[in-house]
This record gives C-alpha cells, sequence and structure tokens, in this order.
C-alpha cells in the first residue's frame, strides 16, 4: 500500500523557518537602508508569504501572512520599525491576503493533480499478480489524520490546560510588569513574557504557545515599547528585539512540540509492538484464524475489517471481524463504503473501516499478510482433515472388503454346501445326516446375520443415526434376552443382585452390547471356562462386567481393541472384528462408558458404567 498524497508543512516546522525568513527581509531592508523600495519589499514580502501558504496547512498560512503584513509596513522607508496606516498598510494587507489565498489554492490544486497522476500510473502498471487499489478518499482522510496528529502531538488535557494558562497567564504577567514599569528594561519584559511563553509551550504544546507570544508582543508594543500606548515604535532595536522575541518563542514552540511528537510516535511503536506481540502469540498459541486475527486488527482501534476474494466477477466474504456480515455474500453487500481497500493477494483483499485508518501502514499490511497465510492455513488444515476422513474411508473400506472376502464367505460356502446335499437325489441321507445338514445351514445362516446386523450397526454409528430412547430399565429384563442367541456350547454365569437399582438406558441398544460383549467373551475363554457377568450399585453408578479367563489384552491395546475391523494379533477366533467397536459406539450414544481391565487370575473384563435411576427393583 503505497502512500500516494502529497503532504503539507504542520505550523511546528512552517512558522519558525517563515519568521525567521521575514525577519532577515526586515533587518535586510535596515541595513541596505531599504535599497529596494517599497514596492520590493512588497513583491519579497508576498514571494515567502505565496511559498509558504503554497506548502503549509491554513493556520500557519495565516499566521504569516500577517507576519509579513508586519513586515511590509514597517520596514518600507525611515525611520523604520514604525507601524504606518494609510495606502501603504491597505496595499500591504490587499497583496499578503490575496497572495495567500493564492498560493494556498494553487498548492491544494497541485496536490490533488499529482495525487491523481501517480494513482493513474499505479493503476496502469498494475498486473492481476499486483492488483492496484486505491482509495483517494481514505487517503485524505489519512492526510488530514497525520498533519493534525502533527499539529495536535499533545493531548487535549493539556492543550486545555495550555489555552488556560495562557488565557489567565498573559493578563496577570501584564499586569504584574506595568506595576514594575519603573524598576525595569524592556529587555527585563521581553524576557518574563518569554518565560510564559515557554511554561505555555510545556504545558501545552505549539498552537497556545503561538498564540500567547502574538498576544505578548502586541502588549510589549503598547505598554512597554515608547511611544507607550500605540503601535509606532520609535526606536529600531526596540522593534528588533521584538521580533526577535516572536522568532524565538516561536522556534522554543516548535521545538518543544517536535520532541512531544516523537514521544507520541514512540508511544505509538510501543502499542504496534504490543499490537505485533498479540498477534503473534495468538498465531502461535493455535488460534490463527483469519475471524481471531481480523478481531486483533480492530481490537485497538475499533471499525471494522473485512476480508474477500475473487470468485469469478464477484468479490466474496471469507473473514470479518464484525458480529453480524451485511445481508449479500459480495463485496458490494459486505462491505458497502470501504474506507481503504488493501491488495494482499492476486485474489485477496482487505476493506477496513474509517477507524482502522488510525494504524500505521506498516501495520496494515503487516496484519494483511498474516490473515492470508492465517487463511492458507486454515484451508490447509481443512484438507488435511478431508484428506484424514477419505483415508479413514479407505481404511475401512479395503477392512470390509478384506473380512467380507473370507467371513461372510466361509458361512456362505457352507449353507450352499449342506443345501445342495440336501438336494441330491441320487443320494439317501440318514436322518441323523440330514440333521448334521441342517444344522450346517442354521449355524451359517446365524452367523450370516450377526455379521450382517454389526454390519448395519456400525454404518449407523458412524453416521450419527442411532436416536436411543432411554428409559428405567432392569438388568434382569435385559441380560438374560441378550444370551439367548449365544452358542450354545459356552458356559454363562450370571450374578445380578436383587437389589440393584433401574439403569436409565436403551433396551435394545443394551441387548445388543452385552450380547456383543457376551459373544467376544466366549470367542476368546479357554475350554471348559465360564464367562461371568456381574453386576454391582458403585456410587449412582451400575457398574456391569463381562469377564472372560482367556489370554488378556496388554494395557497398551485396551482401547485399539473397540477400532473397527480390529482383531488381536490377527488370531483365527472367527468374526471381523466389529462387536467391540458397535457396543462402544451404543454405549457412547446412550451415554455411558465402556472400557477394558484385566480380569483377576487372567483374562479380560469388560466394564459398562450405566447411570442408575431414582427407583430400584423391588425384591420378590
Amino acid at each position: 500500500m503505497t502512500d500516494l498524497k502529497p503532504r503539507r508543512l504542520p505550523g511546528p516546522l512552517v512558522l519558525p523557518a517563515g519568521a525567521v525568513t521575514l525577519l532577515a527581509v526586515g533587518a535586510g531592508m535596515v541595513v541596505t537602508n531599504a535599497a529596494v523600495g517599497a514596492t520590493g519589499l512588497l513583491v519579497i514580502v508576498a514571494t515567502v508569504v505565496g511559498a509558504t501558504a503554497f506548502v503549509a496547512e491554513p493556520a500557519a498560512t495565516v499566521l504569516i501572512a500577517l507576519d509579513g503584513w508586519l513586515t511590509a509596513i514597517a520596514f518600507t522607508r525611515a525611520p523604520f520599525a514604525q507601524l504606518r496606516g494609510g495606502p501603504v498598510a491597505w496595499h500591504a494587507a490587499l497583496a499578503s491576503g490575496i497572495v495567500a489565498v493564492a498560493g494556498a489554492v494553487a498548492g491544494a490544486v497541485w496536490r490533488e493533480q499529482l495525487c491523481r497522476k501517480l494513482a493513474a500510473a499505479t493503476a496502469a502498471a498494475a498486473t492481476p499478480e499486483h492488483p492496484a487499489a486505491v482509495d483517494l478518499a481514505a487517503l485524505a482522510t489519512a492526510d488530514r489524520r497525520d498533519l493534525a496528529d502533527l499539529a495536535t502531538a499533545v493531548e487535549p488535557r493539556r492543550r486545555n490546560l495550555s489555552a488556560a494558562t495562557a488565557v489567565v497567564g498573559v493578563p496577570v504577567t501584564t499586569l504584574l510588569l506595568v506595576v514594575a514599569r519603573s524598576h525595569l528594561s524592556l529587555a527585563d519584559d521581553l524576557l518574563v513574557y518569554l518565560l510564559l511563553v515557554v511554561a505555555v509551550t510545556v504545558v501545552g504544546g505549539f498552537w497556545p504557545a503561538v498564540c500567547s507570544a502574538v498576544a505578548a508582543s502586541l502588549l510589549l508594543n503598547w505598554f512597554f515599547a515608547e511611544p507607550l500606548h500605540t503601535l509606532t515604535i520609535d526606536a529600531p532595536q526596540n522593534l528588533l528585539a521584538l521580533l526577535l522575541f516572536v522568532s524565538v518563542a516561536v522556534t522554543v514552540s516548535s521545538v518543544v512540540h517536535l520532541a512531544a511528537r516523537r514521544a507520541a510516535d514512540a508511544a505509538r511503536s510501543s502499542a504496534e509492538a504490543a499490537a505485533l506481540l498479540n498477534l503473534a502469540q495468538t498465531v502461535l498459541g493455535g488460534a490463527d484464524s483469519p475471524r481471531a486475527i481480523l478481531d486483533q486488527l480492530t481490537a485497538r482501534s475499533g471499525g471494522a475489517a473485512d476480508l474477500l476474494e475473487r470468485v469469478g466477477e464477484d468479490w466474496v466474504l471469507v473473514a470479518t471481524s464484525r458480529a453480524m456480515p451485511g445481508p449479500s455474500p459480495t463485496a458490494a453487500g459486505v462491505s458497502p463504503s470501504p474506507r481503504l481497500i488493501v491488495p494482499v493477494a492476486p485474489d485477496l483483499r482487505l476493506h477496513v473501516s474509517d477507524e482502522v485508518l488510525a494504524l500505521s501502514r506498516r501495520m496494515l499490511d503487516g496484519f494483511a499478510a498474516q490473515v492470508v497465510a492465517a487463511l492458507e492455513r486454515e484451508r490447509l488444515r481443512t484438507q488435511a482433515a478431508q484428506a484424514e476422513v477419505l483415508d479413514e474411508a479407505n481404511r475401512v473400506r479395503t477392512a470390509l472388503l478384506t473380512a467380507v472376502s473370507h467371513d461372510l464367505r466361509t458361512p456362505l460356502a457352507s449353507v450352499k454346501a449342506a443345501v445342495s446335499s440336501l438336494r441330491q437325489a441320487d443320494v439317501r441321507w440318514s436322518p441323523e445326516d440330514e440333521q448334521d445338514l441342517l444344522a450346517t445351514v442354521e449355524e451359517g445362516a446365524d452367523r450370516l446375520n450377526a455379521l450382517i446386523g454389526n454390519l448395519l450397526d456400525m454404518s449407523r454409528v458412524h453416521a450419527g443415526a442411532l436416536r436411543p430412547f432411554l428409559r428405567p430399565t432392569s438388568l434382569d429384563e435385559v441380560v438374560p434376552l441378550a444370551l439367548e442367541g449365544l452358542d450354545a456350547g459356552g458356559r454363562v454365569d450370571l450374578d445380578l443382585p436383587d437389589a440393584l437399582p433401574l439403569v436409565v438406558t436403551d433396551p435394545g441398544l443394551l441387548e445388543r452390547v452385552v450380547a456383543n460383549l457376551a459373544a467376544n467373551a466366549l470367542r476368546f475363554s479357554p475350554a471348559g471356562a465360564a464367562v461371568e457377568i456381574s453386576a454391582r450399585d458403585e456410587q449412582g453408578e451400575v457398574v456391569l462386567r463381562v469377564a472372560d479367563h482367556g489370554p488378556g489384552v496388554p494395557e497398551a491395546e485396551r482401547e485399539r481393541i473397540f477400532e473397527p475391523f480390529q482383531r488381536l494379533g490377527d488370531q483365527s477366533v472367527g468374526g471381523v472384528g466389529l462387536g467391540l467397536a458397535v457396543a462402544r459406539g451404543f454405549v457412547d450414544a446412550m451415554g455411558c462408558r465402556l472400557s477394558a481391565v484385566s480380569t483377576p487370575g487372567g483374562g479380560l473384563t469388560m466394564q459398562v458404567a450405566l447411570r442408575a435411576a431414582s427407583a430400584s427393583v423391588a425384591a420378590p
């Protein structure tokens, strides 16, 4: 973002230079005995006033024009240092006024034309990779704000105190000096007034001090320079002393004011450093979204900032610092009157409101760069998350195909072989053989039914389609039903105390959980060993335990067994590794907990922590 607006020089820089120049012109007229004449002096003074008005701000132009008028009527001819009236004064006032206005207007026109030429040149040199977007109104606003900051570097409270000091101090000082006139010389009076002007400067900055200096010079001329009570000065040295007094007072005021300005700049730099530190902490802390960085941008100055991206022919809102974006997603709807458009990338730009313009250009550029980087990181994270989801889907799909290729084909092959054998017309099967073949068909169908049921349940868990219907339920009603479809060859020992409270659960889902846990325990239990199912009331929870005495699971692997298609060690014990994953999904959907712990004496115990209801089961 380039600053194309030529700046006007502020009063603290222009007034000392103009006053000293006009003082040198007056001194030259005295030394040369007015060799250039009244017309030549008027031309020189008009040149100084016009040049100053061309580059200076309006307030400084007015004071320089007044100083030029006084110089023109005081040094026209000998005797010098007399403020003459008549045609000379009128001609000098008219010339100074006209030249000052003409110089100010010419300077404003020149600056505007130069700004437009530079903007046109920048636009002509722009490329799609480096677009040019410069808001001239915003630059003019920033220009006025910078000038105001330089002209009023002191805070308002101190300026008000300085004005009060000047309003009270100048009349009081004049009164005291009039009382002590017989004991003081003009030089003493000048030093006293100079001390007052310096005090006003230290308290409140440049403009109160300049006003005090001008008022003090007029009061010195009226009350203390001979002849008294007139603006005429008999002795040229007295006029020189008054002019030097004003020049020194203005110069000292300018120096003090510029020092205050530098202190204000230092404070602003410190605040910018703090803002950049907060930005770095935000980025390093992980809150590096474009919205968070725009919030940091507007936190210090207020206002709003919008990040927009070109999509086709429209500019679409990507991020904003405002709580309620506009109704339209395009730039025209979101940011109807941006004060400044900052191009930050070929297809990205930042719209900031007038309040944000209080920040320096380098701060805006820094925040704009961080917003672009945050947007890129956010999109990379989104792409990574999408890639992770796709990778997980591919992994599940691969595992499913692997499982189906064996665990689905095996029972199908058994069923087909048994049915084909029964349908053979040339073979007479004994009743015992027919029962064995029908049992094989039934076993294969049961295995297929369990496998497809787990697959469907797992798809419901992954899709988030589970809607549990929770109600107070007795474990005596659920657990026996869950064990009915298990392998009859396994042995299960139940320990469900009659005094157990009701549990808040979905009976259907809990039945599937218990069935899967029991089937898994039977699958890994050694021959002849019983699976133990028990429940206990523990501190407002009912903990249901399904324990086996099989090989167990190392502690580091216990969470992994709840993932889909996980069979620890790829042991050939049947199943596709979905039972525990489905159980965990159902338990989580009901707001309960499922965990695995070691069984005392060896094996694995599955624990389901269920919420106890307020009522309890009455003993029979």
